[in-house]
């Protein structure tokens, strides 16, 4: 049994003590934090169980998202991650070790250090992908096509305003970590 309060029990004891507070923005909020919060969990899990931590998706995300032949520098992938350099080098350090990602000097520029995604590190991903999409189907299988394109229109909208207000809180920040 969970101890912790259900969203109307939380709302309530807020209200108890914040007589301000507006009750349906809160439960939006509380509601968003703790999805989150569980999808987090959940996506660790399946990350745990094909090897790799959730730090490691992180990279390998990067490096697909960079598009083929999936490389960026340490530098590159630190900021895009929001990390400071020496936590990128200890993250790239223990996936070369674990044949996820290969480290390379550029021979166009040998001072340049490239990252590239190996044939397991992609195949990690993908699996990855594939555990996250059953999840995520069923996660909004009681939701309507319709309801599916407003609530992500919605959620957009939400993410455009926080990441217009708060433009530098995309990585981790170091009051955060």
């Amino acid at each position: 049994m969970s101890s912790e309060l259900t969203l109307e029990e939380q709302i309530a004891a807020y209200q108890r003590e914040f007589r301000d507070l507006d009750p349906q923005v809160e439960q939006i909020v509380s509601a968003l934090s703790r999805l989150n919060r569980r999808m987090n969990v959940a996506y660790g899990r399946q990350t745990a169980a094909l090897g790799i931590s959730s730090t490691d998706w992180e990279v390998l995300k990067a490096l697909v998202l960079a598009g083929a032949p999936y490389r960026m520098g340490p530098s590159d992938l630190a900021k895009r991650l929001g990390l400071t350099p020496a936590a990128m080098t200890h993250r790239i350090d223990r996936m070369v070790t674990e044949g996820l990602v290969t480290r390379e000097r550029d021979e166009t520029n040998r001072v340049r250090v490239i990252v590239e995604l190996t044939t397991e590190g992609r195949e990690k991903w993908l699996e990855a992908m594939r555990l996250a999409t059953v999840f995520e189907e069923d996660l909004l299988q009681d939701l309507t096509a319709q309801e599916r394109t407003t609530l992500g229109d919605v959620l957009t909208r939400l993410l455009r305003r926080v990441e217009h207000a708060q433009p530098d809180a995309g990585g981790r920040l170091s009051d955060l970590d």
